[in-house]
């Protein structure tokens, strides 16, 4: 969950009266937030950096809140404030408009097609006769910072920028030029470069070196300039130097520039909302309509969901309730959304306990209660249990075990972090022979078992691909030890009662497998149908995964036999 800092004193100034930190924390949990800290600057740098450099720092009191990820409208002062009045009744949900200048002059963003290279997309708005004081400026600059690390997505997905509009003129055109071409002076610089040279200047930078790799491949920079050739900015890395805004900007040009279009829409709408209030006037709101399905009357409803700025009201024959969806709510999405909103507004606390009209017993998940009693015979026949990674990478998947990658039905991660973390695994034993080549110091033999489930694919399913609960065990030491893993699989069968019969039990017959020896592989056939092998481990696969004697392994399915 995302987390505004507010200072305490502004704070209760914006709400119009003190409250203790009590208080403030029960009125936070009836608006469905938590306060989740009460600090200083100070104590903050004391903390991270210890007492000497926290000398000299502010004093001042800070609330520090969680607020749910897709409450846009509350990261910062302006937002919060205004939820908290309205939940209050203190003041009306207000209603935004959007409003023609006066000189009936729209301002035009022009989008050529060179940006469908690199971020197709740009929405724009200006605030005008805005009063900012330097609490104002700061909490609009933390605004803009707290959209892109959350839905921006670290400028990812979109990159705002804000511009004086006072020292540009419009049209303004939003295109896409190779590096070389594009040239201007960037935010609080003194001299000109290129976008290149912008690169190059900002790769060690901070704060701004994070969003370099978004567009420094790319052979066109998207680039924003104004009817005179003025660089507005380059997103998603710097603005311009000549529109940087300040305390003293009456009219904001904000520009926000994007791969996805719904999200650039909501960023612009969520910043211009905000702010709002400190102009001189103040988006239409789409209308939804809501059959009432709530214990309350539609009419006590339609209060408590005005109380979250959802202005409502009862509609048609007294059952229905139209609501108002101000820009600022692009959390609704859904009926639940709204009946979600009622129930905070109504107050959890408050909803009466009572006696279901049914009568249920939970009972354990028949899959979870056989591994549990797995779990625990085969702990008792002398084999340590061992917990792995879920995912792998493709080498320990594939390679390693004398597979072709392909033939693996591997479910892969698009954007792996690491080449330790590539694909989901489709097989216990690689993760319970790195466990043993991390512990080869321990005394020998190592009898490990796992019983975790697998990925793999499968186009019958609606997300492509299934779990599948496995059972695998490994028995590593001078010998192979190949009694001791067919005596564990002859167990587990008696555990299941299913006995070593042709018709209706279990049988093993030969089998080859690029992972074990030649000669001492077998499958494992149980209730009509393979479910799984055991044998001797290749010597390749041992030396593979850094191991240097030999093992036995087994590995089946357990979800036949429930």
């Amino acid at each position: 969950m995302p987390t505004v800092s507010v200072k305490q004193e502004l704070l209760f100034q914006a709400l119009g009266r003190r409250y203790t930190d009590e208080e403030f924390d029960e009125l936070c949990f009836e608006f469905g937030l938590e306060l989740d800290e009460i600090t200083s600057e100070k104590d903050i740098i004391s903390k991270e950096q210890g007492d000497g450099k926290a000398e000299g720092a502010s004093d001042i009191i800070l609330y520090k809140i969680d607020v749910p990820a897709n409450r846009y409208d509350l990261l910062c002062l302006e937002g919060l404030v205004r939820g908290l009045q309205v939940f209050k009744e203190r003041i009306k949900a207000p209603r935004y408009k959007r409003i023609m200048p006066a000189n009936g002059d729209v301002q035009r963003l022009i989008i050529t097609e060179e940006t469908a290279q690199v971020r197709p997309h740009a929405v724009a708005a200006v605030l005008r006769n805005i009063t900012f004081s330097k609490d104002r400026y700061d909490s609009f600059i933390d605004l803009q910072e707290k959209l892109h690390q959350n839905i921006c997505r670290k400028r990812a997905l979109v990159a705002i920028g804000t511009h004086d509009l006072d020292t540009i003129s419009g049209p303004f055109t939003y295109t896409a030029r190779p590096p070389s071409e594009i040239r201007f002076k960037p935010l609080n610089q003194s001299k000109e470069y290129t976008a290149s040279e912008i690169l190059d200047l900002y790769r060690t930078d901070s704060q701004l070196k994070h969003y370099l790799h978004i567009i420094e491949n790319k052979p066109l920079y998207p680039v924003i300039y104004d009817s005179n050739g003025v660089v507005l900015s380059m997103p998603p890395i710097i603005n311009g130097d000549h529109t940087k805004i300040s305390i003293n900007t009456r009219n904001v040009f904000v520009e926000c520039t994007a791969t996805d279009i719904t999200k650039a829409k909501i960023v612009l709408d969520i910043l211009v909302t905000m702010f709002s209030e400190y102009c001189e006037k103040q988006f239409i709101p789409q209308i939804l309509t809501l059959m009432s399905c709530f214990s309350e009357t539609p009419s006590s409803l339609a209060k408590l969901l005005t109380r979250m700025c959802l202005k409502s009201h009862v509609t048609g024959n007294g059952n229905n309730i139209e609501i108002e969806i101000p820009p600022t709510r692009a959390d609704i999405i859904h009926a639940c959304d709204i009946i979600e909103d009622a129930a905070i507004a109504y107050g959890y606390n408050n909803i009466q306990m009572t006696i279901p009209k049914t009568y249920t017993i939970a009972n354990q998940f028949p899959l979870n209660k056989l591994t549990e009693l797995l779990r625990q015979d085969l702990a008792a026949a002398g084999f340590t249990e061992a917990l792995t990674f879920a995912l792998c990478s493709q080498e320990d998947i594939a390679d390693k075990l004398g597979v072709d990658i392909c033939s693996t039905k591997a479910v892969h991660i698009a954007n792996p972090k690491t080449a330790e973390f590539q694909v989901a695994r489709t097989s216990l034993l690689p993760g319970l022979l790195k466990t043993i080549a991390a512990n080869k110091k321990m005394p020998l033999p190592l009898k490990l078992f796992e019983i975790s489930d697998i990925v793999v694919k499968d186009s019958t399913k609606d997300v492509g691909a299934r779990n599948q609960r496995n059972l695998c065990a490994i028995y590593y030491n001078k010998n192979p030890g190949f009694e001791f893993i067919h005596g564990l699989l002859d167990r587990v069968m008696q555990l299941l009662s299913v006995p070593p019969s042709k018709e209706s039990g279990y049988l093993i017959k030969a089998a080859e497998d690029s992972a074990f020896f030649p000669g001492r592989c077998a499958e494992i056939l149980a209730k009509g149908q393979s479910i799984g092998k055991l044998g001797v481990l290749h010597p390749d696969v041992i030396t593979k995964f850094e191991l240097t004697m030999p093992c036995s392994a087994l590995e089946i399915k357990i979800e036949p036999f429930l």
